[in-house]
């Protein structure tokens, strides 16, 4: 039960993330613009990303 506040701040978190994609892809499409990543995009998601990914794998390691 100690870890109860990370993980509903986890999954909070994940919420988050899932639903500014569906925002992201609802006003594409509405707009009739196509889905394409390009790699400015890519520039700004892999910096923010990565260090989410190492971050959570290295608190599941050391857990």
């Amino acid at each position: 039960m100690a870890d109860a506040g990370y993980s509903v701040f986890f999954i909070f978190g994940c919420i988050w993330i899932v639903l500014a994609v569906a925002v992201w892809i609802f006003v594409l499409k509405a707009e009739g613009l196509p889905l394409k990543v390009d790699k400015w995009a890519l520039v700004v998601a892999v910096p923010i990303v990565l260090p989410l990914i190492a971050a959570f794998t290295i608190a599941a390691i050391y857990r």
